[in-house]
Parts: C-alpha cells; sequence; structure tokens
C-alpha cells in the first residue's frame, strides 16, 4: 500500500504541470489578397485539432472587414464603428480604417490586460491586421501595437504571400524588398508564408532564395528582360543588383509553405514559430529592453527639466503676486466626477460566448447570413 500511496504521490505533480512559457503572438502581415484572414482561419482550426487541443486568443485589427471565417476573441469592430468614423471625420476607406485604429489604440493598454490574463490559458495570440498592409506597417498606430505586444510576450511576424501571383520575378522581388523593409522597421522574428501552395507549390521561390542564380536564369527568360535592340532593360539590371543585395537576407529569413484551403504545411509553420521564440528571447528581447531602458531615461530627463522650469516660474510668480498664490487652491468637492472616465471598460472579450472547440471551417462554410450578394453574369 506504501508502494502505490508514493507512486501515486510521484505521479501527483506530472499530472497536472504548471505553465512555464509566456504564449507567442503572431502579427500576421501580407498584401491584400494574400490570405491572412483564411490563413488565421486555417491555424485557428489547426490548433483546435490537435491532440490535446489548443485554442488561441485571436485579435481581429480590420475594422473595415465585413465578415471573417473564424470567432475573434476581441474584435475592433465592437470597439470602433468604421461607417461611423468615415462620415464624422469626412474620410475615404482607407483613412477610414487608420483613424478607426489610431481610436482603438487609444485603449490598447485594456486589450494588453485581457490577453495577459489569458497568458496562462493559451500558447497563441494570433493578430489578423488590415488588409491594406502599409496601414499597419507604416502608421504610428500599428507601430504602438506591435511595440506593446512585443514588451509583453514574445512576437513573430508572419508575411504571408500570395504563391501564385509570385511566380513573376518582378512580383517576387517587389515582395522580397517589402518583406526586408518591415523586417528592418518592426526588429522581430520574421517568417515567409508562402500561402496558396495547393495551386502553386512554392519550390521556385525557396530556389530563387537559396540562389541568386537561379533568379537570375529565370529573369533573363522572362518576357520583357531585353529592348529592342537586346540589351537588358533598366528594370532587369536593377533586379539582378537587387538580388545579389537580398542574398545576405534570405539567410536570415525563416519561409515556409502552407495552404490554408487544406491544412497543408501548418505543423512546418509551428515548428518555425517555436524556433523565432528562442530567437525573440536570444537576440530581440534585449534590444527591446535596451530601447525601453532608453526611452525611459529620455523621459525622465525631459520631466525633470519640465518640472524644474514650472518651479521656477512658480516662485517668480509667488515672489511678483503673493496674494495670487492663497487663492489658486485645489478643492476636492470641485472636483468633476465624470470628468474622468479612463477607467472605463469598452473592449468586449468574446472568449466565453463561444465554446471552447467551436471554429469554422472556411472549407465547409456556407454563404454568411449578412452577404445580401447577387453577382451579374458577364457580358
Amino acid at each position: 500500500m506504501a508502494e502505490t500511496n508514493n507512486d501515486a504521490a510521484a505521479a501527483g505533480p506530472s499530472s497536472a504541470p504548471a505553465k512555464d512559457k509566456k504564449p507567442i503572438t503572431i502579427i500576421t502581415i501580407g498584401m491584400a489578397g494574400a490570405g491572412k484572414s483564411t490563413f488565421v482561419q486555417r491555424l485557428n482550426a489547426h490548433l483546435h485539432a490537435k491532440e490535446p487541443p489548443s485554442p488561441p486568443y485571436i485579435l481581429n485589427l480590420d475594422p473595415a472587414v465585413t465578415y471573417v471565417p473564424y470567432e475573434p476573441n476581441i474584435d475592433i469592430r465592437d470597439t470602433v464603428n468604421y461607417q461611423e468614423v468615415m462620415k464624422q471625420y469626412n474620410l475615404g476607406p482607407n483613412g477610414g480604417i487608420l483613424t478607426a485604429l489610431n481610436l482603438f489604440t487609444t485603449k490598447f493598454d485594456q486589450v494588453l490586460d485581457l490577453v495577459e490574463q489569458r497568458a496562462e490559458s493559451v500558447d497563441y495570440v494570433i493578430l489578423d491586421t488590415p488588409g491594406q498592409i502599409e496601414i499597419f506597417t507604416w502608421s504610428a498606430s500599428g507601430a504602438i501595437i506591435t511595440d506593446a505586444i512585443a514588451s509583453s510576450l514574445p512576437t513573430v511576424v508572419a508575411y504571408i504571400i500570395d504563391t501564385p501571383r509570385t511566380t513573376a520575378p518582378a512580383t517576387f522581388m517587389s515582395n522580397m524588398l517589402y518583406a526586408c523593409s518591415i523586417l528592418y522597421k518592426t526588429k522581430l522574428p520574421f517568417i515567409l508564408v508562402f500561402n496558396k501552395t495547393d495551386v502553386q507549390p512554392h519550390d521556385f521561390a525557396i530556389e530563387w532564395m537559396d540562389d541568386f542564380e537561379e533568379f537570375q536564369a529565370a529573369l533573363a527568360t522572362h518576357s520583357g528582360a531585353t529592348d529592342s535592340e537586346g540589351e537588358p532593360t533598366y528594370m532587369n539590371s536593377l533586379m539582378n543588383s537587387m538580388s545579389l543585395v537580398l542574398d545576405e537576407f534570405y539567410k536570415n529569413l525563416k519561409a515556409v509553405g502552407v495552404s490554408s484551403a487544406t491544412g497543408d504545411g501548418f505543423d512546418d509553420f509551428l515548428e518555425a514559430v517555436e524556433g523565432s521564440r528562442e530567437e525573440y528571447e536570444r537576440d530581440y528581447l534585449p534590444e527591446l529592453l535596451k530601447a525601453r531602458e532608453q526611452r525611459e531615461k529620455v523621459l525622465r530627463e525631459a520631466k525633470d527639466e519640465t518640472m524644474a522650469r514650472v518651479m521656477k516660474d512658480l516662485a517668480i510668480d509667488r515672489e511678483k503676486n503673493p496674494a495670487g498664490a492663497l487663492a489658486d487652491r485645489w478643492d476636492p468637492d470641485d472636483e468633476d466626477e465624470d470628468a474622468d472616465d479612463e477607467g472605463e471598460l469598452n473592449i468586449i472579450d468574446r472568449s466565453e460566448e463561444k465554446g471552447p472547440h467551436e471554429y469554422i471551417d472556411v472549407t465547409r462554410a456556407r454563404r454568411h447570413g449578412a452577404e445580401d450578394i447577387n453577382w451579374p453574369r458577364p457580358g
């Protein structure tokens, strides 16, 4: 009996292991039409189907989307009305999206609080960004959201690429240049995700990344490589040069191919994400902490300088007008209780509205009820 009790005691702690790792955040970025939302839906389904299931915590940051093929835990549309923003500020579509994202960012501290409350129960936090890539990657709000998340949790950027539309060397080079610029702007672990491999395998892209001579050979055989006199065009020469420049850039990148329609390749993607966690903790986190300390130092110095200037002005004012200082006293009874609404919580967490294993499979989904669309026949 004693032996049985000892065995049970030994097995007890291992039966309920404590979570010793923070969840990793995946920021999905990509050109319009690359399949970001479908990628997030399939990743959500893949994580639900694991043994044991590992449901992610999903944030939708696109205020203009009508329907997403997954159930987000936090949805920007619950906080900001995109249509009303356009009307109120007299904006166009892109300006409305950018302004809505800016307004949402003012409450992002509440979002971080909700995410941190779930940190013990989830392994992945997924951000689905707006379809217009520049709105998130080159805006102040996008930088604030990225920095805030990366300062709190291990973070990786998943750059989604439309593989069938990248078979042309010029389009491929455009995607790589954009990926390079985002990498050096975010300074976070980066994964190239070649989506839609069920339509077009991504082997050609891997070859072009591994050997610049393969890319140059493809460029030479592509239409428009030479002018009417048989000389290489300016664009052809430029892309040849850029392939040499980016050769070093490719060496530090992880690249995987996935199909959001079939689910192929998502195990490879999750393996790359876990590898990026180690890269984040080893290379990126020290730099982030150093940059944060530098910002705090600058703010402290600016605050001390401002405070010294205010106290000097106050001393001069009191010396010139002693009676005025007596009248300028704070009365707590005059404070407006409704003036400060910073504690108001208006970010909605929908985690409790759906069951822990409910998700939408876009490959089997029917038309959404709100989609009253009747496409005309061509001709």
